[in-house]
């Protein structure tokens, strides 16, 4: 499948979720309560995100699904918040961005065929991102997964920063 037809083919597969999105409103009356802009209106920045996936697939631009990640990622965690009216949660939940730049590398190599090297350089990220917010939630109050012992977790991140590099010279 070349880049035109893949392009085609993810904005069609948005337009039917819009489409499905609206034509369920209609006829949900308990699905109309997400559309209510008092609750949803962080839904707006999702919708950026996926206007800037579009853009990108419409001009040939696979890099953009990584911008488009991004938006789309703190609109969810926007609209998390606003449900929850847990705002101060901000002080740990921006560590959740770097999963989304790996989302969007993933996808951008999904786009361009490359997926296999996008791949574990966007779990990578994930990954480091999830270990980032366990750390700063833990710290901060936000979760208590880890109770008194969350600095074990900064210790094995820095023995894994500094073990690594030694690691690839040997191979």
């Amino acid at each position: 499948m070349n880049r035109e037809n893949r392009s085609r083919l993810f904005a069609g597969l948005l337009l039917i979720l819009v489409g499905a999105w609206f034509l369920i409103a209609r006829f949900v009356p308990q699905w109309r309560a997400w559309l209510d802009i008092e609750l949803s209106w962080p839904l707006i920045v999702v919708c950026v995100g996926a206007g800037l996936l579009v853009l990108g697939l419409l001009v040939n631009a696979p890099g953009m699904a990584v911008p488009a990640c991004i938006v789309a990622g703190i609109g969810g965690l926007l609209y998390w918040q606003n449900a929850t009216g847990n705002w101060e949660s901000w002080s740990y939940a921006w560590a959740l961005i770097p999963g989304f730049v790996g989302v969007g590398v993933i996808l951008n190599g999904l786009l361009e065929g490359k997926f296999r090297i996008a791949l574990w350089e966007g779990i990578r990220l994930i990954l480091i991102s999830l270990v980032l917010f366990m750390i700063f939630a833990s710290f901060l109050g936000g979760v208590n997964w880890f109770g008194n012992y969350w600095p074990i977790l900064v210790i094995l991140l820095g023995l894994w920063l500094m073990i690594r590099p030694l690691l690839k010279r040997k191979l």
